[in-house]
Formats: C-alpha cells, sequence, structure tokens
C-alpha cells in the first residue's frame, strides 16, 4: 500500500526475492531493584519493517520529534508496526524509522516477539529513480545491506554512533 500510494509498486513487486523473515522470541529479565533499568539500548532497526508483539510487562517506548519518551502500551490484540532504517532508503528518505528502546521496571521479566524483514544477503538497496526529483533529491547512494549490517553492529562494539546516514549519505 505504501508503495502504491508512491506511484512505484511495480519496482516492489519482486519484493519478496530480496526478502528474508526472522522471528525472534526476546527475553528481558527483570531488574533487581526498585530503578527503571535501560534493557535495550536507544536504536532504530535496520531492517525494512518489524511486527513487534509485547506482553503486559511493556517496556518499549518511542522517541518523539521533541526528544520526549512515549510508553507504548502492551496490549494483547495488537501489533506495533516500525519501518527501519532500509525502509527510509528505499522511500528516498520520505519515511522514517522510529527511535524506540526498552525501559523496564518491577519484577517481571519481559517477553515480547518480533518478525523482522531484512534483505537477503548482498543485497543492494536503492531508491527508485521515480522517487527521485527536483523536490527530493538522492538522500542515499545504492549500498550493500550486508556491508551497512556489519559496520553497524562493529561500531556497535566499540560504542560510536553509527547509521545510514553516515554509512550511505549523500
Amino acid at each position: 500500500m505504501i508503495w502504491e500510494s508512491y506511484g512505484v509498486e511495480k519496482y516492489f513487486n519482486d519484493l519478496d526475492t530480496f526478502t528474508n523473515y526472522n522471528v525472534r522470541m526476546m527475553r528481558y529479565k527483570a531488574p533487581k531493584g526498585d530503578e527503571k533499568m535501560d534493557a535495550l539500548n536507544v536504536h532504530t532497526d535496520k531492517n525494512m519493517v518489524t511486527l513487534l508483539y509485547q506482553d503486559q510487562v511493556g517496556g518499549l517506548e518511542l522517541q518523539s520529534k521533541d526528544g520526549s519518551w512515549i510508553p507504548v502500551l502492551p496490549s494483547g490484540n495488537s501489533f506495533v508496526v516500525m519501518i527501519g532504517d532500509v525502509f527510509m532508503a528505499l522511500s528516498n528518505g520520505r519515511l522514517h524509522p522510529v527511535t524506540h528502546r526498552v525501559m523496564l521496571k518491577g519484577r517481571e521479566d519481559r517477553y515480547s516477539y518480533g518478525l523482522f524483514s531484512v534483505p537477503t544477503h548482498h543485497v543492494i538497496v536503492d531508491a527508485p529513480e521515480a522517487l527521485v526529483d527536483e523536490d527530493h533529491p538522492k538522500v542515499f547512494k545504492p549500498f550493500d545491506y550486508t556491508e551497512f549490517f556489519n559496520k553497524y553492529f562493529l561500531n556497535l562494539r566499540n560504542q560510536k554512533e553509527y547509521g545510514l546516514k553516515e554509512f550511505a549519505g549523500i
């Protein structure tokens, strides 16, 4: 639907040929004390799209444009949908991934289940030319997803800020 709204659905007809799906169950251990604990660092997802189901413990927080944090209240019959950095690149910067984190407080472990759409190994990510014009100049150069992903995690281990703009920004 998103690609149809931009008139570029033909470009993405073969999306399934360069997309893998990973399913993960994630467990975050409850904090030992009464303090609020950072269970998952601030980040944007490096994939295309994330579907997330969280249990009643909650803890997912989204960062608003003004920098404040908004808790995503858990609901037993809904999913959270977040686009990732790759989706931003494919949309030529028209859509942006949400910065988020997991903060825990209380005595219960948190469980969440995620379905992550991820480009296949060494696929080249590039926005369609139809999304590049005078009003929307090209924002990212074409890039190898595997190289981006590996570079991101290498910098994460070295505790450096590193994202798509640093890797492929124009």
